[in-house]
């Protein structure tokens, strides 16, 4: 048989980083009380209107001007019909005809083997970026039967990212969520933590045989880890494979992903647009944006989006700033990648190297091997390292000037983890470890002996 060809298409859902929602003034903040942030449009109260957050369309002009998308400078709203008890609208607003930005691209990185010695890069396209309202959340009380709305969540601001079917496995999905997350929290326009559900992605995935048309392809909903998006798009594919090649079809379905079972599991049907019964958005006119060149001479200018002023102010992105960190230092890219996908550890580097007679490449060893490892096992992120950035190139420059032996360097650094205050030097001289200063001063004597009897 002929090999399958899996493909996959992202949809990912980043929460807007604002004060307030996108349609209302109410306050966004995680884990309030319950039905503590919701203003009488949030519930959908008779008679109250949206009013547009400037801040949600500056993230987003910001994010599709990252993502290499065009703006349009004339955008619409739509209405998408679901119901649902945590949408008191029975309805939500969108932009499903005419979006804010469409056709970009995101460039994304991952190791080729196992052995993370060689790295690819890839690029996967960009549909369309498009602003809409969160909903409330649904709380399942399984042991008095009952479902609890919160409405906490709803209207706050979205955009939705559309990627094309241009990945073909869990890991390519991964690397391309992670360096999106990366950009966004660059960029500030979102805080991406997918822990708190800021970061949602949806997963379609299909498969088929070389020369034939897409498969039926299923999507698999509100996967809110990286590392549980490469296993669920794996599993879905090989479930897509498995069933196939025993004469079995693909339903056009929606699955959850169960993290404790490693499988994707059955929610319902999946919806056409014809389900969604999508209209013109008649409260909200459209959404016009302006360039330097439109932008109209008498324009007070606090009332519109000028796109030119915000792409000159766009920060280094991250690809930007790994080239930066290996043409500076020196170090391998693939060293560069690990050092901007941990939160705070570039500068943490950079510091220590500023701090250290070391060399940067011995300086990304310690810091590889040593700390992040340390990190990782204690579940410390690096601001809550109990090793600063000055005590580790303290310790550095004692080994740089052959004072201290690697190992006795080992056990300093294990010492300095325990956060008891204490300097590299007091530490040396606490343990009674070797001081290779005193180790010379010992065989300069010994050689000089030596030679006095040669020389009799």
């Amino acid at each position: 048989l002929a090999p399958w060809i899996p493909v996959v298409g992202l949809e990912i859902h980043a929460q807007i980083s604002s004060n307030s929602k996108l349609f209302s003034g109410s306050q966004v903040q995680f884990a309030a009380p319950p039905n503590s942030l919701v203003s009488f449009f949030d519930a959908s109260l008779p008679g109250t209107l949206p009013v547009l957050n400037r801040r949600c369309v500056e993230a987003a002009v910001m994010t599709g001007l990252a993502l290499n998308c065009s703006i349009n400078k004339k955008s619409l709203f739509d209405r998408k019909h679901y119901f649902y008890a945590d949408l008191p609208a029975g309805y939500q607003i969108t932009q499903q005809r005419v979006p804010i930005a469409v056709n970009g691209s995101l460039s994304y990185s991952l190791y080729i083997d196992k052995k993370m010695s060689q790295m690819v890069t890839k690029t996967v396209r960009i549909k369309q970026i498009q602003l809409e309202q969160d909903s409330g959340k649904s709380l399942h009380d399984d042991t008095r039967c009952q479902t609890l709305v919160d409405l906490n969540r709803a209207g706050v601001g979205l955009m939705e990212v559309v990627m094309e079917p241009d990945m073909c496995c869990g890991e390519e999905a991964a690397a391309a969520v992670r360096e999106l997350q990366l950009i966004l929290q660059t960029l500030g326009s979102s805080q991406a933590v997918m822990a708190e559900g800021q970061l949602r992605v949806d997963a379609n995935v299909s498969v088929h045989h070389p020369g034939e048309p897409y498969g039926v392809r299923t999507e698999v909903k509100n996967i809110n880890s990286i590392r549980f998006l490469a296993k669920a798009v794996d599993y879905e594919i090989q479930r897509q494979i498995e069933e196939l090649e025993n004469g079995g079809t693909i339903l056009n379905e929606t699955r959850a992903f169960d993290s404790k079972l490693g499988c994707t599991v059955p929610m319902r049907d999946k919806e056409g647009k014809q389900d969604y019964r999508f209209m013109p958005e008649p409260n909200l006119p459209p959404l016009i944006l302006y360039d330097a060149k439109s932008l109209p001479a008498n324009m007070n200018h606090q009332q519109v989006i000028n796109i030119d002023w915000i792409h000159e102010r766009l920060p280094d992105l991250p690809s930007v700033k790994r080239e930066k960190l290996v043409e500076q230092y020196g170090i391998l890219p693939e060293h560069s990648f690990t050092l901007s996908n941990e939160d705070g550890l570039a500068e943490f580097f950079e510091s220590v190297v500023k701090q250290t007679q070391m060399k940067p490449k011995k300086v990304i060893g310690w810091i590889l091997n040593d700390l992040l490892s340390y990190l990782k096992q204690h579940s410390l992120t690096v601001k809550e390292s109990p090793v600063s950035s000055f005590l580790l190139a303290d310790l550095l420059n004692l080994l740089e000037k052959k004072e201290i032996s690697s190992t006795a360097a080992k056990q300093v650094f294990v010492e300095l983890w325990k956060g008891e205050g204490k300097t590299p030097l007091e530490i040396v001289k606490e343990q009674k470890l070797e001081l290779l200063q005193d180790q010379k001063e010992l065989e300069q004597i010994c050689q000089a002996v030596i030679d006095g009897q040669e020389n009799e």
